[in-house]
């Protein structure tokens, strides 16, 4: 029997995407009917379940929601998880976020600091405490060789970094990330732009976040390269994006450009090596069964591969060959008909599922088109993610 026949009907509505025929991603949905300041246990278990079966959901009309509310029900969707924001205390991520921390401006709002405020631009006089910010945000600099500005102030622009919400070094994954919209920008829709060489592009109004699924990439892989992700495993990077921190990324923002810019093991400093994470290349979806493809690539320092659990796993640690396959399987979803970027209003709530997407943020000119201001928040899980076949130890 499924978890979700265990629980009584929900008091909410979920409404599936209604796609174009163009659109062939097989995730997402609407939620309406709630109010997330006063949620009833059985709704929060409910609303779990709904984010593992549709991956990325939009919860409608949460303009009220308090930072304390929206902080507690994260807890509330796990309850045994350390009572901490998945990437710690903003003192240490700035000291160890590497290029999550220097890449962006990120605040902790006053009385409810593990939720975050992100965004761009002039954040008014005082907002909820945090006063005359003008926030850096993401950027188009991530990328070896950005759009020129000419053409980004005309509305031409990328995707940022596909990234899952990970610290991949001393906590778990969380497994829900949720990111409410106070503020977005407006203006004439974005054109975002491969640049690859591909000529692939697509339209996005202002400030939205993208998302694809990697249990949908999963399944268009072949029946053999099935079998090596299942029985194959990643080694992350101690302190990943630290040692990362003067990588840059191709255009289409999936991966990095391998030009032996990481810092050496020994640069990071002193780190615990109980707190290196190793992960299964596939992650079985808890409430579905579905597998994923979930691998951060930017953050992989060794992979090992095998096709049999009876197999000697070979152990690739060039960094270069470990991002080429990486590349020739994850860029398979990297299509306009993968891609879903939910339209949110002011006041909606996104909420997906860390070990079943990736998802990245489109830069946009804020003078033309205005700030955006956000609310995230996330907890390293209580338990991490588990594979289709068990990983060996590894002496």
């Amino acid at each position: 029997m499924s978890p979700a026949a265990l629980t009584p009907e929900p008091s909410f509505q979920v409404q599936p995407i209604i796609k174009r025929k163009d659109q062939l991603f097989n995730f997402g949905a609407t939620v309406e009917g709630l109010d997330l300041n006063q949620i009833s246990d059985d709704d929060v278990q409910r609303l779990k379940e709904t984010i593992w079966t549709h991956k990325v959901i939009v919860v409608k009309g949460q303009q009220s929601l308090t930072p304390q509310k929206h902080w507690e029900l994260v807890t509330r969707f796990d309850p045994d998880a350390s009572q901490e924001h998945s990437h710690g205390k903003l003192e240490t991520f700035q000291k160890k976020g590497g290029v999550l921390s220097r890449s962006r401006d990120v605040y902790g709002i006053p009385g409810a600091e593990n939720v975050r405020l992100i965004g761009k631009g002039y954040q008014g006089d005082d907002h909820y405490g945090l006063k005359n910010l003008d926030v850096k945000g993401l950027s188009n600099d991530f990328h070896a060789d950005p759009p020129r500005d000419e053409e980004f102030q005309q509305g031409f622009t990328r995707f940022q970094r596909w990234h899952i919400d990970a610290p991949l070094y001393g906590r778990d994954p969380a497994w829900f990330t949720t990111l409410r919209a106070v503020k977005l920008p407006s203006g004439p829709d974005l054109t975002i732009r491969w640049d690859d060489g591909s000529g692939l592009s697509m339209q996005s109004p202002p400030g939205l976040t993208a998302f694809f699924s990697t249990s949908q990439l999963y399944n268009l892989l072949s029946a053999e390269e099935k079998l090596v992700a299942d029985h194959s495993w990643v080694e992350y990077a101690p302190y990943p994006y630290m040692w990362i921190e003067n990588c840059k990324a191709p255009s289409t923002g999936l991966g990095l450009k391998s030009e032996g810019k990481e810092h050496s093991i020994e640069d990071l400093g002193e780190y615990d090596e109980k707190d290196v994470k190793t992960y299964p290349c596939v992650w079985v979806n808890p409430v579905t069964g579905e597998k994923a493809f979930q691998v951060h690539g930017i953050a992989v320092r060794k992979l090992f591969l095998r096709s049999s659990v009876a197999e000697q796993p070979q152990v690739v640690e060039d960094v270069e060959a470990i991002r080429a396959f990486l590349h020739n399987i994850q860029s398979r979803i990297l299509r306009p008909e993968y891609i879903w970027l939910p339209e949110v209003e002011e006041g909606d709530i996104v909420m997906w599922d860390n070990y079943g997407t990736f998802h990245t943020a489109v830069d946009y000119p804020v003078q033309k088109y205005g700030p955006r201001t956000m609310h995230q928040a996330n907890i390293g899980a209580s338990r991490g993610p588990v594979g289709p076949v068990p990983i060996p130890s590894v002496g």
